[in-house]
């Protein structure tokens, strides 16, 4: 019953808003403007009655900052204006701005920052300049006249999800899906008006909630016009939370590498993606192919017991293709026993030993099964993920391993079969997630700190800079440091993928 009465209610605001709306619009010039305060505005968080704790029709109060539901003569909103003298209020999802308890709309350009702040938009131009170091040398200002970059900004950690921060910081710093989510819905709109005769994408519910707020997350982060220099993700923390049925909480440490396979999956769903290749910017952009080569082991009396197993080519091998959206790295073990002169010296190995698992020659034992793998074509972003966490029945270890690569001209020919016009195999570092922790090699997630490196502007020139961002730390860091972190999750772009970087990314 109470919940059928609040319904109604709800509908009776609703109807004498729009009788109330029409009523003198010349009145609205400056009245009560001067009372708005940009200081206590902050619309990062759900947008939710502070009273009623309902998401329908919400308004925003731009003098205090607090949300209310509704307009009419028996809403929050309406005796909030009455009983605390605040009278501008802003529709959060219309983005019109009211004068209560008068009731009428008010249209001024003076407000265009606030809207702007509340629900950036972004242009095809404006995608042009993202990734220049024309993007660079145009820093922008916050109301307290604090520089920033726009892309390069912190995002908040409301309690313990600084794992999620810096996914959201490595996925939005993709070009094609940024562009896209800075775009959507109407990006959306044109890839799904190309697939209809097609038929490749499936029916999906027309703008998905988690995509809506991934989207106004993206476009907050790369806005120019913010008025705090930095952003909080909990509206679409919370959605996450949602949608993952609290698999992924803002209060639980977690492992990056499982929500980004969580989240890439979920947003190729959400865009109607199905199993066929290109059928979202999530698969255009990171889905690759290997070849899996499997054999069984078969254990001969005379062999002596140090030699390893290996393929035997009078017997069948079995071969299967498989995509991958990431490839999974393993680390060499590190020394169980170290002298007295080389007891603090941490492990290293380089990039290229850990990728000769790709090469079709090494081979790898699993529960009784010999592997040997082989890419078959590459995206234009390689997600690398080096596995360094491993459990046993006692305890969940860390391996501390430095792996050691250049930033950029990594050459990923030798690990594929690569068919006659297949795109160059020469890859660069976009972003690097590192993993910080007590020292040893036992896994202690309540002293974990998870950061980012981001490269800016860049082509290789002088003009490219790296930042490191941990939370709302953000500070540029020289090119010699970024490989001396543990790293975890690295992107790799593709030379050509940013050489025709002016060819709209909407278009692939």
């Amino acid at each position: 019953m109470q919940a059928n009465s609040d319904a109604s209610k709800h509908v009776e605001d609703a109807e004498k808003e729009e009788v109330f709306e029409s009523k003198d619009p010349s009145r609205a010039a400056d009245l009560y403007l001067d009372t708005v305060n940009r200081a206590a505005l902050d619309f990062d968080f759900e947008k939710v009655c502070s009273v009623c704790v309902s998401n329908i029709n919400v308004y925003g109060c731009l003098v205090c900052g607090k949300y209310f539901q509704g307009r009419g003569p028996s809403s929050y909103a309406y005796a909030h204006s009455i009983h605390e003298d605040h009278h501008v209020f802003i529709n959060l999802e219309t983005t019109k701005v009211y004068v209560l308890p008068d009731n009428y709309l008010v249209s001024d350009p003076s407000l265009s920052d606030i809207i702007a702040v509340l629900s950036p938009k972004f242009s095809t131009f404006d995608l042009r300049v993202l990734d220049t170091p024309a993007h660079l040398s145009r820093p922008s200002f916050d109301l307290a006249n604090n520089s920033y970059i726009p892309g390069f900004i912190g995002l908040n950690n409301i309690k313990r999800h600084d794992h999620i921060n810096v996914i959201i910081h490595m996925l939005l710093h993709v070009p094609p899906l940024r562009n896209f989510l800075l775009l959507y819905p109407d990006s959306h709109k044109q890839v799904r008006a190309k697939s209809t005769k097609s038929t490749l994408l499936k029916d999906v519910p027309r703008h998905p909630e988690l995509l809506k707020r991934l989207s106004l997350l993206t476009r907050k982060l790369w806005s120019p016009r913010l008025f705090k220099s930095q952003v909080s993700p909990h509206e679409f923390l919370q959605e996450v939370n949602r949608a993952s049925k609290s698999k992924w909480r803002l209060e639980e440490q977690g492992d990056p590498a499982e929500f980004l396979g969580w989240l890439l999956n979920r947003i190729h769903a959400d865009l109607g993606g199905t199993k066929k290749q290109g059928t979202s910017v999530i698969y255009t952009s990171f889905q690759g192919e290997l070849r899996v080569e499997t054999q069984q082991v078969i254990v001969r009396p005379d062999e002596g017991s140090n030699q390893r197993p290996q393929f035997d080519i009078d017997r069948d091998i079995k071969m299967t293709s498989s995509p991958f959206l990431y490839l999974a790295l393993d680390l060499p073990p590190p020394p169980l026993f170290q002298d007295s002169v080389e007891k603090n010296i941490i492990p290293q190995v380089s990039i290229a030993s850990v990728l000769s698992k790709f090469d079709g020659k090494t081979t790898q034992e699993s529960m009784g099964q010999l592997k040997r793998y082989k890419l078959q074509r590459l995206p234009p972003y390689i997600i690398l993920h080096y596995k360094r966490f491993t459990k046993n029945n006692f305890v969940e270890e860390k391996n501390p391993t430095i792996v050691n690569f250049p930033l950029r001209g990594v050459d990923f020919h030798e690990y594929l079969d690569a068919p006659p016009g297949h795109p160059p195999t020469l890859y660069d570092l976009l972003s690097n997630v590192t993993h910080e922790s007590v020292a040893g090699t036992t896994r202690d997630k309540a002293n974990t700190v998870w950061k980012i490196h981001l490269r800016a502007g860049g082509d290789g020139g002088d003009g490219e800079r790296w930042f490191e961002i941990q939370d709302l730390i953000v500070q540029e860091v020289r090119k010699e440091m970024i490989f001396l972190g543990e790293s975890v999750l690295q992107v790799w772009q593709r030379r050509d993928a940013y050489e025709n970087r002016s060819k709209m990314d909407i278009d692939q």
